[in-house]
Parts: structure tokens; sequence; C-alpha cells
């Protein structure tokens, strides 16, 4: 079972705070998306942003099964026990989140897709919760399919 605290949405927040979560989708720890997200976390840092890199890639993290209890129950979580709603507490917190995907077979790895279709709904259900958030996508690419994977993201 997963945290049930009370969560803090970011608007609430003192002033002048600002944070971001970043997720690494990649099953691989340390390979180039972490590298890539890493690059762009180091830029936030040097502003004065407190970060939080999430290991995203090889969680225990299901697909979205459309059951929309999130809509009946309205409570910011899913249903389903996994890692998901903790992630989904951080990306409430965060005044911007980031998410990294290596590209396999032109499009997201599974958790990223899973990360995006649960949080979009649970998020859509609870009056927006990413509205007024800032996000970005990071792509690790070699060759083609780098285009797909932003625009899922």
């Amino acid at each position: 079972m997963y945290s049930k605290r009370r969560l803090k949405p970011a608007a609430t927040r003192e002033e002048g705070i600002v944070k971001v979560v970043a997720f690494n989708g990649s099953p691989r720890k340390k390979g180039n998306t972490y590298h890539c997200v890493q690059t762009v976390l180091a830029e936030l840092k040097r502003e004065g942003i407190r970060t939080d890199l999430i290991q995203l890639g090889g969680a225990d993290i299901k697909g979205c099964r459309a059951c929309y209890k999130c809509f009946e129950k309205k409570n910011m979580r899913c249903i389903q026990d996994d890692a998901f709603n903790l992630f989904m507490e951080k990306m409430i917190e965060a005044d911007g989140i980031i998410i990294g995907s290596p590209t396999y077979f032109a499009n997201v790895s599974t958790e990223v897709k899973a990360l995006i279709d649960r949080a979009g709904l649970v998020a859509i259900a609870n009056d927006y919760l990413f509205k007024r958030k800032v996000g970005a996508a990071v792509v690790a690419v070699r060759r083609a399919g780098g285009t797909d994977v932003y625009s899922a993201i």
C-alpha cells in the first residue's frame, strides 16, 4: 500500500519555491535517457529550482484499465495497487513535470505510456490537476521515431 498522506498542491506552497519532478522512463537506470534528463535537471538546479528524479523504467506500473473509478472517487488516486499513486503524488506536488523516454519502435517505453494514460485520466477526473503546470519531454533517440515519442509525451 502506498502513502495516503494529504497532498499539498504546488499552488498552495510558499511563494518562490519551484519544484520539478522528472521521470526516467528507460529501464536502463544510467542509460542515455538518464543522461539526457540529468542535463536538463542540471540547468534547472543552476537556476535554484528544486528537482527530483524518479526511476520510472522498470517500475511496477500497470496500464490504465479505463474503469473510471477515479471519476467516482475523486481522491487524486487510481484504484490499482502499484507504484503509480506515489508517482501521481510527486506530480501533484510539483510545479513542473519532465518525462524522459527512450525511443522503442517509434514510441515511448511501456512504463511511460502507463504513467501518461493513468495520470491524465486521474488528473481530468479531479478538476484537471495539471492545469498551469509546466511540462517537458526528453527523448533519447538513435535513428528514427523521436518525433513520435516527443508527440506521445
